[in-house]
């Protein structure tokens, strides 16, 4: 029997119409997580957008849901790059989803925007509780994290530091760490508004790999998400193995998303 709320031409996704709801919620989660502490969202264009200069990663530096006739999107990645090259940022982002016209890759391609990544948009289904292991995060954490997040990712350790002590102190943010011995052995980052709750970042010491850690970190922050009236639960994962990860603990594919990028810095050259 054919599911209705699938895509018939691939069942594994929501159908576009589905998808395209499920996309506002998320997307409007991730701007308003972007935005935490200092940052701003609104429109360029006919883009959605959230800029924070104090977050130094991408995901509070990004343009979503470009929904407008082709010249319409154009101009607004042209007005992007701008935008991004005035915060500071040496790269511009946007992320297309079903919010996103059909048309921008070929508008990308034209305005020598690359796509970069191909993520998986995955909404939780499985019971979640919080593993004994895991237990949410204070100050003192914060090196352990900082030190987690510097092995994986480029960043400033100054940045990086303001950064989570921002999302410590945010209610809606949520911090989770395993330990390991005397240090961080793992940590989870996750986010909840208006019942949209997302699990944001993963992040395990090599040598506690393959033993269930980053499981337990994923379920016990949607089971705190939960606990605190998030009804949905999602995230976004690298197509591949990210996805394989992400059923295991307990989500199911809804719809594809590709990240865009145009090099911002060779501007002011």
């Amino acid at each position: 029997m054919v599911d209705p709320l699938r895509d018939p031409d691939d069942p594994e996704l929501l159908d576009p119409y589905q998808a395209r709801s499920l996309a506002i919620l998320v997307e409007g989660a991730r701007l308003a997580s972007g935005a935490v502490r200092y940052g701003k969202v609104g429109r360029v264009g006919c883009a959605a957008v959230v800029i924070n200069r104090e977050n130094p990663l991408p995901s509070g530096n990004f343009g979503c849901a470009l929904d407008g006739s082709s010249v319409e999107v154009a101009s607004s990645l042209l007005e992007l790059e701008q935008t991004f090259a005035a915060a500071g940022r040496a790269e511009a982002v946007v992320y297309a989803s079903p919010t996103t016209v059909d048309e921008i890759e070929g508008i990308a391609d034209d305005s020598g925007w690359y796509a970069v990544e191909e993520l998986l948009t995955v909404v939780h289904r499985g019971p979640a509780s919080v593993s004994p292991e895991v237990r949410l995060a204070g100050d003192l954490d914060l090196p352990g994290i900082v030190e987690l997040l510097s092995d994986e990712l480029v960043g400033n350790r100054a940045r990086l530091s303001r950064w989570l002590g921002h999302r410590l102190d945010d209610p809606r943010c949520v911090v989770m760490v395993v330990d390991d011995g005397d240090r961080i052995g793992g940590f989870v980052s996750g986010f909840a508004e208006r019942g949209v709750g997302l699990v944001e970042q993963c992040v395990v010491r090599p040598a506690r790999r393959r033993r269930g850690v980053g499981r337990s970190l994923v379920v016990s922050a949607a089971a705190a998400m939960r606990s605190g009236g998030a009804t949905l639960i999602a995230s976004q994962v690298d197509e591949g193995p990210g996805e394989r990860f992400a059923e295991s603990c307990g989500f199911v594919a809804a719809y594809p998303v590709t990240a865009y990028v145009r090099r911002v810095d060779e501007l002011l050259e």
